[in-house]
C-alpha cells in the first residue's frame, strides 16, 4: 500500500476492536445482571475464604467499569488484567469444583470463564488498537 499501512496493521487493529468489544459487552452483561441486587451470596463466599466482605463489590469494578473500558478502547491493558483478575476470583471463588468437569454436551464447565480470562489477557498483550478513544500509542493502549 503506498500510504505506508499494510493491510494486515488496519485488519489487526479491526480484530483488536473486535476483541474489545466482544469481551467487554459480554462480561458487562453480567455486572448489569448484578445491578441493584444482592452480592450476600459473593461476600458469603469472600468470607468462607477468609477474605474481607466488601470486595464483593469489586465485582461491579470488574464486570461493568473495566468492561465499559475496554468497549470504549482507553486504558485498555489495566482494564483487561482487572478483568483477567475478576475471572481469577470468579472461577477460584464460585466455579474451582468445575475445573476438570465435562457438560453432557462434551464441552468445558469453564469454557465461559476462560475464555473471558484468556481474552482478556489477548487484549492486556495486544492493546486497545487504533480504533480506541486511548489510540494505538497510549501509554495504556
Amino acid at each position: 500500500m503506498s500510504n505506508g499501512k499494510s493491510a494486515v496493521g488496519s485488519s489487526g487493529d479491526l480484530g483488536r476492536l473486535v476483541l474489545r468489544l466482544s469481551i467487554g459487552v459480554l462480561i458487562a452483561m453480567h455486572g448489569i445482571a448484578k445491578l441493584g441486587g444482592d452480592l450476600g451470596w459473593i461476600e458469603g463466599m469472600l468470607g468462607k475464604a477468609g477474605l474481607p466482605a466488601v470486595l464483593a463489590y469489586g465485582v461491579y469494578v470488574g464486570e461493568l467499569l473495566a468492561p465499559a473500558l475496554l468497549v470504549v478502547g482507553l486504558w485498555t491493558r489495566a482494564a483487561a488484567l482487572v478483568v483477567m483478575v475478576n475471572m481469577l476470583f470468579a472461577i477460584g471463588l464460585v466455579h474451582m469444583h468445575e475445573l476438570g468437569a465435562i457438560t453432557k454436551t462434551g464441552a468445558w464447565a469453564l469454557e465461559t470463564q476462560a475464555l473471558f480470562l484468556f481474552g482478556a489477557l489477548a487484549i492486556a498483550l495486544l492493546g486497545a488498537g487504533r480504533h480506541s478513544l486511548g489510540g494505538a500509542n497510549g501509554r495504556w493502549n
